[in-house]
């Protein structure tokens, strides 16, 4: 047998196994036990049970284990909620497939244009929200009559998605459907913050209003528009909140009501932009391709490249927790999103610092002074919770590493030691933290014997044998930091 054909078979036992078909120890050898886990899987989809893949059934089982491995909404959701578990993504995903109920629509979503909603599938087929999620956020769809011809013309801004696929560093896609007598011409732009009013259509053919004019269907960049800035004495609703330490540097603060959870004592907000920093949502979309190149992730058999099997876990977690997050999300009452995020922002100066105690301090330090600001925090356990979970979605999905680290280690300093795993990520990494392998093996072995110790995996519970790769990568780093490529190294295009 050859190598790469042991390694197929690796591939389909540890597809089979994922997804409850017990196939034995992934050794690449198809035998009597393989041969009856995969008849079972071609039973469970209504495949002939012959106990041989024909090439099709193979490449779908291991996609759909690819695909299981990135999370999402989506997969927590059947995890949780189908009878069948695990194996009931499998039939989800074969009707998506087959272009059954679970398939693109043909129909408009809300009356909408087939062009229009054909794109709502499409952005949702490459982000972590479902098309209904994203129809429900303000300012994904907007309506306006951009050509002057009496009918309602539509824009989609991607920016609202969280999504790193559709969006760079400073600039989200935008399309823009301006009606015709055929139908609905789309045009793609990139932009921030888009509204109708920043383009101009001509029938078809719509432009930028603020640059020299890009052709219908063409792409270009435009100018990012700046956030807007509440005023400082406006109150504001506080979800969660503690008081600062008594070792924190005071930097000016804007105070803030105590309204939010029973009139809790206010995290202080701080009126002061946070320096640029490597974004990780890029990152993700570079280790997402890839995963996909390489057919899949990395496994403890397979890893040759620990900081490439860091990083994909890294992404896989940060995926889980933008799902539980949104989720969380949509039951917070009387908030909405950009609320829910400014409330976030405070967790960056209140916990930075813990953060800085990262460079230079073990993890038992750390903890122990986040767990004596837990004990003076105004709070439930259970508030404190809910909360740095919330605000570990929001710092994920908007590229806030102040906000995603601090709600960490606030999970970590409550006793949920796994979340000790991002910590790990972030200093293997070097996002929002200095890099440091030494640390991150620290932080890793925390959350990989709180695993072994009996506590519940809070990322890709189905997955025990992660903790092992953990382990073995961390093990790996090297204390040198990574070669860093100069900044006039290579080329930058503008396409127009």
């Amino acid at each position: 047998m050859s190598s790469a054909t042991r390694e197929q078979n690796r591939q389909v036992q540890t597809s089979l196994n994922y997804f409850g078909f017990p196939a034995g120890s992934p050794d690449g050898v198809m035998g009597q036990r393989s041969r009856a886990a995969v008849a079972q899987y071609q039973a469970h989809l209504g495949f002939p049970a012959t106990g041989q893949l024909t090439p099709y059934e193979r490449d779908f089982l291991v996609s759909s284990y690819s695909r299981a491995q990135i999370g999402g909404p989506q997969v927590i959701r059947e995890m949780n909620t189908n009878p069948q578990g695990v194996k009931g993504l499998l039939v989800v995903w074969r009707d998506e497939a087959m272009g059954g109920a679970s398939g693109t629509r043909s129909a408009g979503y809300g009356g909408m244009p087939p062009e229009v909603s054909a794109a709502v599938d499409e952005i949702a087929a490459s982000s972590e929200p479902t098309a209904e999620q994203l129809l429900q956020r303000s300012g994904f769809i907007q309506l306006a009559d951009m050509n002057g011809d009496g009918r309602t013309d539509y824009l989609i801004d991607t920016s609202v998605t969280g999504s790193s696929f559709w969006c760079g560093a400073s600039n989200c896609s935008v399309m823009v459907f301006a009606s015709t007598p055929q139908g609905y011409a789309r045009s793609d732009f990139l932009a921030y913050g888009a509204t109708p009013a920043m383009f101009t259509c001509r029938q078809a053919t719509c432009e930028f209003a603020g640059d020299g004019g890009a052709q219908a269907g063409g792409t270009m960049a435009a100018t990012p528009a700046p956030l807007p800035v509440p005023p400082v004495t406006a109150p504001v609703t506080v979800m969660a909140a503690a008081p600062a330490p008594a070792q924190a540097a005071a930097p000016q603060a804007v105070p803030v009501t105590a309204a939010g959870l029973g009139g809790i004592q206010a995290i202080p907000m701080i009126a002061a932009q946070a320096p640029e920093a490597p974004s990780l949502a890029s990152h993700c979309s570079k280790v997402s391709l890839l995963t996909n190149s390489n057919g899949g992730f990395v496994t403890q058999a397979t890893m040759t490249d620990p900081g490439l099997a860091l990083s994909e876990q890294f992404c896989l977690t940060r995926t889980y927790a933008i799902g539980k997050g949104e989720d969380m999300v949509s039951k917070v009452q009387g908030l909405t999103q950009a609320q829910v995020d400014q409330q976030c922002d405070a967790f960056g100066p209140a916990l930075a610092p813990f953060v800085a105690m990262l460079d230079g301090s073990d993890s038992a330090q750390v903890r122990a002074e986040v767990q004596k600001f837990v004990l003076g925090a105004a709070m439930t356990a259970e508030q404190l919770q809910s909360t740095a979970e919330i605000c570990l979605y929001t710092g994920y999905r908007r590229d806030r590493m102040e906000v995603a680290l601090g709600s960490a280690l606030l999970l970590v300093g409550i006793g949920k030691a796994p979340y000790a795993e991002l910590v790990g990520h972030h200093l293997a990494q070097g996002f929002g933290v200095t890099r440091s392998a030494e640390g991150a093996q620290d932080w890793y072995a925390v959350a990989v014997d709180a695993v072994a110790g009996g506590a519940e995996p809070v990322f890709a519970p189905g997955q025990p044998e992660r903790m092992e790769l953990l382990r073995a990568a961390s093990t790996g780093l090297t204390g040198a930091a990574e070669p860093q490529p100069q900044k006039a190294a290579l080329p930058a295009f503008k396409l127009d």
